[in-house]
């Protein structure tokens, strides 16, 4: 789950970045379409959401580390 975390969350800033360059990336092209306000509210969760997994996913991999003998 971290590494789909991290993922999301550059793709997120990548998103953000390139946007302001009047880019984006190809398989986020589908976010304009609803217009300049959603297109930033669903660029923030997915940084938010990718933030989300990317912690989740390491409390987990210490939390394997602690119980192995």
């Amino acid at each position: 789950m971290k590494k789909i975390g991290s993922y999301l969350a550059i793709a997120g800033v990548i998103s953000i970045v390139l946007n302001l360059f009047n880019y984006n990336l190809r398989i986020l092209l589908w976010i304009d379409a609803w217009g300049v306000t959603p297109g930033w509210i669903i660029r923030g969760g997915i940084i938010l959401l990718g933030l989300v997994l990317f912690f989740l996913g390491s409390k987990n991999v210490t939390e394997e580390e602690n119980v192995q003998p």
